[in-house]
């Protein structure tokens, strides 16, 4: 006998990797009756509507978000405060309103004070994702065995976390609930400040002018693979991440520049005592991570193939 859906009636407002693989999982575990979704770009409603994304694409916000029970902001973090006042008065009452953004703090300040009462916030950040974008790229198996991060505000209903848990747990997520201050932090380390050092390595080699770019190519060993997957991805919503999260991401930053201080005066020195020591505790992550299921030591870094 098949479970119940989780909500009646889901909207996805924007229609890139994370909202189209929602709807692949949705579908996949009947965890919706009906999808609606809608995006800012004409040709990406298009392409939607070619390839069977979402039961219904609409053309407008009010459209997409009208009778819905869950309201899911797939946008850039720069762009969700305007998204938010523009839905304000279609959003059905009793309703919750969520996102996926990686930015938590900049999220609830931008969004909750346009929503109106009755209507519940649960902002989340499903700790999943690939360096590809748009509504081709989503897969239903991109939320398994991850995590999802649920970051509801002081006095958020129970009941309206508990049911949007059902529903990142339905498609494969694992789920705790976080301090919006304390994700910003964790991410900064995990996340972010990674992928800026990843956009600044792979700048490095473009201003290197001894090494030619078919050399860059050519040659590339896994390192530096893994750093042109990272520096692949979506532009607009890096740039809105380090905006929005400024004063974690600079932190981090801070501390990465002392270490990076300390090697370089090992290396200057050959202290190899030094350098032993820190790659061996660095090392003793890496083995944490495989060993907590969330990658494996395969060469396709554990990376799920794409699937509907």
């Amino acid at each position: 006998m098949s479970r119940p859906p989780v909500y009646d009636r889901v909207a996805l407002i924007g229609l890139g990797l994370i909202a189209s693989s929602m709807f692949w999982a949705m579908r996949r575990e009947g965890l919706a009756r009906e999808v609606v979704g809608t995006a800012r770009s004409a040709a990406t409603r298009e392409t939607a509507r070619e390839i069977g994304l979402c039961d219904r694409v609409v053309d407008s916000i009010p459209e997409a978000v009208a009778g819905a029970d869950l309201v899911v902001l797939a946008v850039p973090v720069g762009a969700m405060g305007a998204v938010a006042a523009e839905m304000a008065p279609h959003l059905k009452a009793g309703s919750t309103v969520t996102d996926v953004g990686s930015v938590k703090r900049a999220v609830i300040e931008a969004v909750a004070p346009h929503l109106p009462e009755g209507v519940h916030f649960v902002p989340a950040h499903p700790l999943a994702g690939t360096e590809h974008s748009g509504p081709r790229s989503g897969f239903a198996a991109l939320f398994r065995n991850r995590w999802c991060l649920l970051v509801p505000p002081p006095g958020t209903d129970p009941e309206a976390v508990a049911r949007l848990r059902a529903l990142w747990e339905g498609m494969g997520s694992s789920v705790e609930e976080m301090d919006a201050d304390h994700h910003d932090l964790v991410l900064a380390v995990t996340s972010h400040a990674p992928h800026l050092i990843a956009y600044t390595m792979v700048g490095v080699a473009d201003d290197l002018r001894r090494v030619t770019d078919s050399e860059v190519i050519k040659y590339s060993a896994a390192g530096f693979r893994d750093f042109t997957r990272i520096a692949a991805s979506d532009p607009t919503m890096w740039r809105d991440v380090f905006l929005t999260n400024k004063d974690a991401t600079l932190e981090i930053l801070g501390r990465f520049t002392e270490e990076l201080f300390a090697l370089q005066r090992a290396i200057r020195t050959g202290d190899g005592a030094h350098l032993h020591d820190y790659f061996s505790r660095t090392r003793a992550i890496r083995r944490g991570i495989i060993e907590a299921g969330q990658d494996t030591d395969a060469p396709d870094f554990g990376r799920v193939q794409t699937e509907t």
